[in-house]
């Protein structure tokens, strides 16, 4: 073929490919195989748990609602600078729970490492949660002063995110609860991506466990990724922004801390959807 010929089928058949395909509006998450595994209905709480593979890892992706979300929304918490407790024992304390996640991360003698910026050593803060305010059924905890807080917090209109705030400025909203992990975990936030992309623990693949507050009133969906392949922050953090247009996203504790357990309606036990066991220091359910 002569070379103005080669030149005219190759400029026909870059005409024919389809808008995106050199990467400005590809997708950058691809998902198949979705299959609900759980469902809840009633008039102040429902959810749905499926399962799907996103970027061919198996993932837990649930939606939840709930009418009056400070008083169905809870918290329960191991014993306070004393040990670690399963993520099951936990959400059997939190009467009626008909849903339940693992929450913030910890500090332990296994996992010992503490932010630069908090007061102290590693043990004052063994079997805690990690973050700079920790408020538990509305009494204050913890409160580092000087340390800004990344996490979230359970208010009396739903959960809300804080991505390096005033301690001061969090308490003056009478948070009922909270939750954190560590301070890159806010990933997106009122229009803006937060979540650094030169993290390395953002681009590490592993088991996730992500929250993202809905603009549907008191609506939220949260992601758990399995393990063998996993899923990187920057993964979840596409799909939930492309998937949903949040208000916000966080990352709770992942690896194996992710748990999620689910009740089915008139049942009392709670059924484990995925998990391994792990102990950690606190979880949040969702309940009527």
């Amino acid at each position: 073929m002569k070379l103005f010929d080669r030149i005219a089928a190759l400029a026909l058949l870059l005409c024919l490919l389809p808008v995106g395909c050199f990467g400005e509006d590809a997708p950058a998450y691809a998902v198949s195989r979705r299959k609900t595994e759980a469902a809840y209905d009633s008039e102040t709480l429902k959810y749905t748990v499926e399962t799907l593979y996103l970027n061919q890892t198996k993932c837990y992706l649930t939606t939840v609602w709930v009418a009056d979300p400070a008083r169905q929304i809870k918290k329960a918490v191991s014993p306070w600078h004393q040990a670690l407790a399963k993520a099951e024992d936990l959400g059997q304390q939190i009467p009626g729970a008909a849903l339940v996640i693992n929450g913030s991360g910890y500090v332990s003698p296994t996992y010992p490492d503490i932010p630069e910026n908090y007061p102290g050593a590693s043990a004052d803060y063994y079997y805690t949660p990690l973050g700079s305010l920790t408020v538990i059924d509305g009494e204050v905890y913890r409160d580092l002063e000087g340390v800004p807080y990344y996490g979230l917090t359970l208010e009396a209109d739903g959960l809300h995110l804080y991505a390096g705030a005033d301690n001061d400025a969090v308490l003056a909203k009478a948070p009922l609860q909270t939750w954190s992990f560590y301070e890159g975990c806010p990933m997106y936030l009122d229009g803006q991506e937060l979540l650094d992309r030169e993290w390395p623990f953002a681009a590490r693949r592993a088991i996730r466990n992500v929250i993202a507050k809905l603009p549907q009133e008191n609506t939220y969906v949260i992601l758990i990724s399995t393990s063998t392949v996993g899923l990187t922050l920057l993964e979840a953090n596409d799909f939930m922004i492309g998937e949903y247009s949040p208000e916000w996203v966080y990352n709770l504790d992942g690896g194996p801390s992710a748990a999620l357990f689910t009740r089915a309606k008139g049942k009392k036990k709670l059924k484990l959807i995925y998990g391994a066991g792990q102990k950690i220091v606190d979880v949040m359910g969702f309940i009527e």
